[in-house]
Parts: structure tokens; sequence; C-alpha cells
């Protein structure tokens, strides 16, 4: 493998801003220091004036791989991450099949050795009857089990109260939850049907799919953590009452519950519709002003531990039916660290604070072993930006496999000059060496008694 030498950067790195060179070995982070100049390297980044974050650790992507290839592929998707930053992802589990026994878990692990650029691991999926091989799970090495509550296909939607509580009960490690509740979804949906018919203006999807069905499964899923003493991580919050279920004030190593907010939350709000339609129709839906403040808000209060994007591609000719019929879903791998960056000079958020959500917090919730932080003898996952170098979204720099994005048409301030995934450079100024591939995740922890 080779070295890597980074020069004249500034490092972005727990709670810190300082201006120091990176030396990498053997895919690992050797030495950070104010002049590595004597050292050698094979590769030589002069990054004087851009900034070194610790790659980004996505823990909500769907890569559509097995099954659903016409829309994405891990090889794609991934690809779009290192791009953007995304040295790492953990990926979920409604597939075809879908990944509800650990044979066919595995088998997708198969494929991202094969395929990804980035480190990866994947979500085992609850179901009303898999508890059983829930329990068979090795805790080193897999991020977590996922429960959807709403919004999910076939056997994979966990509506039966025993069952439920059966996993909270048994299950010792993370679960993951996309809480929704399907019945008042699916009250709402019938009223909007007898008055539109399929054709539903998309405007009424957060009506909906609305505040009161997602406040109602993530506070049922709060309490029945509490109940148990499960360790529950609740994803993609969309509503300012939601944010309130989680305590600021708990030392995130010390949290038992926690919640992720997405960048489409953060972002858009439901005045975009009319301009995006359904390219901003996401399950649980974007919402009001008022709710994106309030998330952005408990980002930065603690409320929320972590950001993601639930990055989740269908094509351009699914996403141009009606309502009823369009997906939920969208590409935002590639584009996460940008919009983020975006916010910061926007005065929205600071840039350490970026790197704590985005791969420090992430690291320490899911107990990753030595990534989230720039630390000698940790892997090396680390991203180069360069905070002013403006360029426009178009059809031919989306690298995800629909080939569009809800930022089409954008111009970003800030860019992705470098991506380095366990030591390799994999990305540099729009040009990709794919000679190694990302490693699987590792978790230092062990199921609790």
């Amino acid at each position: 493998m080779k070295s890597i030498l980074i020069t004249g950067a500034n490092i972005v790195n727990e709670g810190e801003i300082t201006r120091s060179d990176v030396l990498v070995q053997d895919g690992l982070i050797y030495n950070i220091g104010k002049d590595l100049s004597e050292f050698e390297a094979d590769i030589h980044i002069q990054a004087d004036g851009k900034y070194i974050f610790p790659g980004l650790i996505d823990d909500q992507v769907h890569f559509r791989e097995p099954g659903l290839t016409h829309k994405a592929e891990i090889y794609t998707e991934a690809k779009a991450a290192v791009a953007g930053g995304v040295t790492s992802y953990m990926e979920m589990p409604n597939t075809v099949p879908q990944a509800v026994t650990i044979d066919l878990l595995e088998e997708k692990y198969s494929i991202a050795s094969e395929k990804s650029l980035a480190n990866y691991s994947f979500f085992f999926g609850a179901t009303n009857d898999n508890i059983d091989e829930i329990l068979k799970l090795d805790p080193e090495n897999v991020c977590g089990v996922k429960v959807f509550q709403g919004s999910s296909t076939g056997n994979m939607l966990v509506d039966n109260q025993e069952s439920l509580e059966r996993i909270f009960a048994e299950c010792k490690m993370l679960i993951a939850t996309h809480s929704e509740n399907d019945n008042i979804i699916k009250a709402n949906l019938e009223k909007y049907k007898k008055e539109y018919g399929e054709d539903i203006p998309v405007k009424f999807h957060p009506k909906i799919r609305s505040e009161e069905a997602c406040y109602d499964a993530s506070k049922k899923v709060v309490d029945m953590a509490r109940k148990y003493g499960s360790k529950l991580h609740v994803l993609h919050i969309s509503t300012g009452k939601e944010v309130d279920l989680f305590d600021p004030h708990i030392p995130l190593e010390e949290k038992r519950i926690t919640a992720e907010a997405c960048i489409h939350h953060l972002w858009f709000s439901e005045e975009d519709y009319e301009e995006k339609g359904n390219l901003i129709k996401w399950n649980p839906a974007v919402k009001t002003k008022a709710d994106r403040d309030r998330i952005l808000e408990g980002v930065l209060n603690g409320n929320i531990d972590v950001i993601a994007t639930d990055h989740a591609p269908h094509t351009l000719e699914e996403k141009s039916k009606a309502y009823a019929a369009a997906p939920s879903g969208g590409p935002l791998v590639q584009h996460s660290l940008v919009a983020l960056l975006d916010m910061y000079h926007d005065g929205k958020i600071r840039l350490d604070e970026i790197a704590r959500k985005t791969a420090h917090n992430v690291a320490i919730l899911f107990e990753i072993e030595k990534r989230g932080y720039i630390r000698p003898g940790y892997h090396a996952d680390l991203v180069v930006v360069d905070l002013d170098s403006p360029w426009k979204v178009d059809k031919n720099n989306i690298l995800s496999k629909c080939g569009w994005s809800p930022f089409e048409g954008h111009t970003f301030r800030s860019k992705v000059t470098h991506t380095i995934v366990s030591g390799h450079l994999v990305y540099d100024n729009g040009n990709f060496d794919e000679s190694q591939k990302g490693q699987r995740l590792k978790f230092s922890r062990k199921l609790q008694d």
C-alpha cells in the first residue's frame, strides 16, 4: 500500500481546527505534526489552505443490491459516496431478497468485498418471526438490526406488538428504527385518495405521512427501549416534536437512546414541493420550515446525535409517476458533505460540528473500531476539502446510477478534492483509483448480559 503525505492542511478534528501535516503508512494514520516534510512518501498531497475532515460515516443508505440494480448498485453508489467524502456506510436490508437471514446478509458482504470503494457494513432486517436469527448475530461484525414500523414491503414491516416487544426485550445489539405509524398513514392516504384519486398533489405528502404518524411511532419505540433497556437508534427524525423525545444532556458514550437527522430534512421544506415534486418525496416526509429549523437546533444542542443521508435512489421514470405510484427516496450520498459545508458558509453549523455529527459520533454510537477520528494508529479515512471552490451539480457530474439529484442546478461553494479510504487514495480531483476496495467495518463491542 502506498504511503501518503498531506501537507499544509487545516485539520478539523475533535473540536479543534489545527494546521498540520498528516502521514499515512500501511493504511493507518502514522503521524500528525506541524512539519513532516522530512518524511518521504509515495504520494504527496499539497493541501495548503484546504481542510481535512475524518471520512464521513453514513449510517443509513440504500444501495439496492441485490435485486434492484436497475436503480443502483453497491459499486456505483459507493463510488458516488467517496466522491462526496463518505468513506464508510451502513446499508439497509430492504433489498431483493431482503437480508433477514444471516446467509442472505453475508451474501451482501461478499458483493461489497469485491465491488465497494468505500468501507461497509450491513444492517440485518427484523421481521415478525426471525428473532431467533437476530440472536445469532455477531456484534463485532454487524452494525445493527433494522426495524421498519412503517413504509416497508413484504415481511419486513414489524407490525405485531408481541414480536416488537420480544425484539426489544431480547436483542442486545443496536436496534435502528424507521418510525412511522402505518395505520395513521393509511387512514390519511385514503382520505386524500377519495378527493384526488391516485394523482394526489405531492404537497400533501407531509400531511399523509404526518407529524402525528412520526411522533406516535417514535414515542412508542423510545418508551419500549426505556422499558427494556434496549440500545435504540431512531433514524431520520423529520418533525420538531420528535426532537424533544431525546435527552441532550447524557454523554453519547452513555446514551442508550439516540437519534439521527438526514440531509434532506435539514435542507428542504414543504415549500420546495412545488419546484421539486416527487424528487423530494421521502419517507418520512420533508415537512415545515419550523420542523427543519427545530431539527437543526436538535443537532446543535445534542438531542440528535448524527447526520446521515438515507440515500435511496430510484429511476427518473419511477419518480415521474403519479404520487401514489412514485416511490419515496432519492440520491444524496455524493452531496451530503458539500451541503453541510454550504450550511457552514451560511453560519448555520460549525466545521467541527460537521466532523462530530458525521464521523466522531457515528463511531462512538456504533462502537466502530479505530475509525471516525484523525488519530495516529487509526485507519486512514480522510477527506480533503477546498472550502472556496464553487461547482454546479449537473447530469455530467452525478455519479449515482439513477443519474439525477435533488440538488441538480445548485452551485455548491465547497468541493471535495481528495478522499482516502483505509489508507488508499481512491479519489483525486475527479479521478478514481479502483485498485483497492474498502474494508468491512469492525465493532469493538460484546453482547451485554
